[in-house]
């Protein structure tokens, strides 16, 4: 009596024929990964900063100041009276100023 075979050796080479196409669809898939990650770290990255309206200004003022000319006489002079305890702040005068610039930045009329 014949016994057929079940499995007729066709079922290997198929499997081995697919493991292979998974191992070459694996190897593609890490070489394009291996060639994007190549691709990004040779393209410079472009980072970009932007500044709102006020720190622009900010910075226009800092700029302006730090031209600004310096009257050091004036200022020795009145660093030396502050350590000696010699300088005195006149409260009106000063809620004068305050009041005064106040109204220049808020655009207020006196």
């Amino acid at each position: 009596m014949a016994i057929n075979n079940v499995n007729s050796g066709n079922q290997k080479p198929q499997l081995e024929n697919q493991r292979l196409n998974q191992q070459q669809s694996q190897g593609q898939a890490a070489a394009q990964t291996s060639a994007q990650q190549a691709k990004s770290a040779t393209t410079p990255r472009q980072d970009s900063v932007s500044l709102t309206q006020s720190a622009q200004q900010l910075s226009q003022v800092q700029k302006k100041s730090n031209d600004a000319p310096v009257n050091q006489e004036k200022v020795d002079k009145l660093k030396k009276a502050i350590q000696n305890g010699e300088y005195r702040v006149n409260p009106e005068v000063l809620a004068q100023k305050i009041s005064k610039l106040e109204a220049q930045v808020f655009g207020i009329k006196n």
